[in-house]
Formats: C-alpha cells, sequence, structure tokens
C-alpha cells in the first residue's frame, strides 16, 4: 500500500496548489509517486489508450514520476475485474481503467464480481454514438427512421458491434423510449467497425450504430447520412441533432473512468481524486482529449459512484429487454 502522507505531499508537490492546506510530513516532500495502473483489456482499445494517456499527461504535469501498467483482457473486462479486486486489495497508489462495456459484460455474463467492490475515483471521458443510414436510404431524418421501426422493426436491421455492447444498448434504448418492444428488434452484431461499415455501404443494413468516429470520413464524404448523435448538446463541427432534439428523449456516453481498489484509505482515495482532478484540468489533458475526439465529463468521487449505480440499473433494464441478461 502507498505511504499516504508520502502519497499526499507528492501529489500537493506536484502543482496542484489546491493541496496546499494539507498536513503533510516534510519528509515526504521529494518526488512524485509512483502509481500502478490495471487495464483489464488488451493493449491498443480504448481502455488502454486512457491509461496510456493519462500515464503520458500525469508525467508531464509532474504528478507522478512514472508508473507501470498492466494488461488483463477478456470478457469486456471481467476476467481482469475478480483480478483486481482481490490481489490489488488495498493498494492505495493504483487504478484500473474501465467503462460502460464493463458494466454491460458483467450484467450480460453473470459475472461474480461487479463495480460495487472497487472504489470510484473518477469518471474522465465519454464518446458519443451515432446514428447513419447509407446515403440512398428513404430514412432523411431521425424521425423518419422511429417511424419505420414503429411500423415494422424487422424490417429496420441496425449494424452494430457486439451484442450486448455500447451500440446495441443505444438502439435498444431508443426503442424502448419511442414505444418499440426491445426484443422485436433486429440487431445485426460484428466484431469490429470496420464489418459493420461495410455492411452499411453495401446496403445490407438500414442503419448503423456506433462511436461518431468510426463513421466520421465516410459521413464527410458523403457516402453515409448522420441522423443523430447520443451526445448532451450539439457538437461543434458535426451538423447532426442530439437524438434529444430529434424528438427521441435518450442520452449515451459510452464512458470511460477510473476505480481503486477496496480496502484502500480515506487519504489515499481523497489523493486519488485529487491527482486525478488536477490531470483532468490541464491543458496537456484537453488536447488529447480533442485529439482523441474524447468529450471530457469529469465526475469524482461520491457524485461519479451514484452515477455508476444509476447507470448499472438502467444498462441492467435494458438488457433485459433485449433479452441479454
Amino acid at each position: 500500500m502507498l505511504n499516504r502522507r508520502r502519497f499526499l505531499m507528492s501529489t500537493a508537490a506536484a502543482g496542484a496548489a489546491g493541496l496546499a492546506g494539507l498536513h503533510l510530513s516534510p519528509a515526504f516532500a521529494e518526488g512524485a509517486p509512483q502509481i500502478q495502473i490495471f487495464v483489464p483489456a488488451a493493449p491498443g482499445g480504448g481502455w488502454d489508450q486512457t491509461g496510456r494517456t493519462m500515464d503520458q499527461v500525469l508525467r508531464s504535469e509532474k504528478l507522478i514520476s512514472g508508473s507501470q501498467i498492466t494488461n488483463v483482457g477478456g470478457a469486456g473486462g471481467t476476467v481482469g475485474l475478480p483480478q483486481f479486486i482481490n490481489q490489488w486489495n488495498g493498494k492505495g497508489n493504483s487504478l484500473m481503467v474501465a467503462g460502460m462495456v464493463m458494466v454491460g459484460a458483467i450484467i450480460a455474463n453473470k459475472a461474480a464480481n461487479n463495480l460495487t467492490q472497487v472504489t470510484p475515483i473518477a469518471r474522465l471521458t465519454g464518446e458519443f454514438e451515432a446514428l447513419v443510414v447509407p446515403a440512398e436510404s428513404p430514412f432523411k431524418t431521425a424521425a423518419d427512421f422511429v417511424a419505420a421501426l414503429k411500423a415494422d422493426p424487422t424490417k429496420v436491421p441496425v449494424a452494430g458491434g457486439s451484442a450486448g455492447g455500447s451500440d446495441h444498448i443505444l438502439f435498444g434504448l431508443i426503442a424502448k423510449t419511442v414505444g418499440v418492444p426491445a426484443t422485436n428488434l433486429s440487431y445485426v452484431p460484428f466484431a469490429g467497425g470496420g464489418e459493420a461499415l461495410s455492411a452499411l455501404l453495401g446496403n445490407q443494413v438500414a442503419a448503423g450504430i456506433s462511436g461518431f468516429g468510426e463513421f466520421s470520413e465516410q459521413v464527410k464524404a458523403g457516402a453515409l447520412r448522420l441522423l443523430a448523435i447520443s451526445a448532451d448538446k450539439r457538437q461543434d463541427g458535426i451538423d447532426a441533432p442530439t437524438l434529444k432534439e430529434a424528438g427521441i428523449d435518450v442520452e449515451l456516453f459510452n464512458w470511460r473512468g477510473v476505480f481503486a481498489p477496496p480496502g484502500v484509505s480515506d487519504a489515499d482515495k481523497a489523493a486519488m481524486i485529487t491527482m486525478v482532478e488536477s490531470m483532468a484540468k490541464s491543458d496537456a489533458w484537453a488536447a488529447e482529449c480533442k485529439n482523441r475526439n474524447w468529450t471530457p465529463i469529469l465526475l469524482t468521487g461520491d457524485d461519479y459512484a451514484k452515477f455508476v449505480t444509476e447507470d448499472t440499473a438502467r444498462i441492467e433494464a435494458i438488457l433485459k429487454d433485449l433479452g441479454l441478461a
């Protein structure tokens, strides 16, 4: 476990002015802490990119002196989660990257462990989803899409990622909101975004749902039509309404955040939250989010814990409607 006075002092020494009032021992004033970042996914994916970007920014802001990144992939994070809970228990210098995908995987896989067993630190970023159709589609607006869905959902196949993932969840939420039984939906899951894109461009499906970045180039090229995005407000540079603006009362971010292990002290938890807040407020983090099309949606501590509880309940409800929980 991280010596809590050293962690608090080293975080303060890194330049976060708000920590100046902490009562700390001068013996621990030298240097910034080493931290451990646990990524319950294979290298290269979104969670891994989040962990490595955090490491980069925390170093550049001198909030840490270094980190060790551990990857344990499999089953939407449900392979790595038990390891983090059991083997990293009490390690107050440790953070696990996770997000909405893990919430869905825990429910769909009926996993033995869940996020109530770890310590919420901060929600960091979100990626809103996009509802698109082929350029030749008769659907000009989201209202057209909804009308067809209400008329006969079996004739409106929608491509997206794996069953039970964020794309599928958004489709289920849209259907539920407009009064279409989720069990009647025609959802076509693909292992990768490239396969879903090919199905769209080949007019094999009526529509597609994925992160906006997956479709942005084809939207710009005119090969796909963007009907709506699942963000909370209109986005600069994107000529499309939100789902709410289009009359569909749904908002969804594929969020990512960090958790400490169970058993960490209150002091270590507070210091970790302050460190992550300092990172999230930095120009370096803002630049990385812009470059990676991540929307900053910082939420920390108890507010984050409440959000995770509420989002888990929402996702569980829609997965039950979809027959996946």
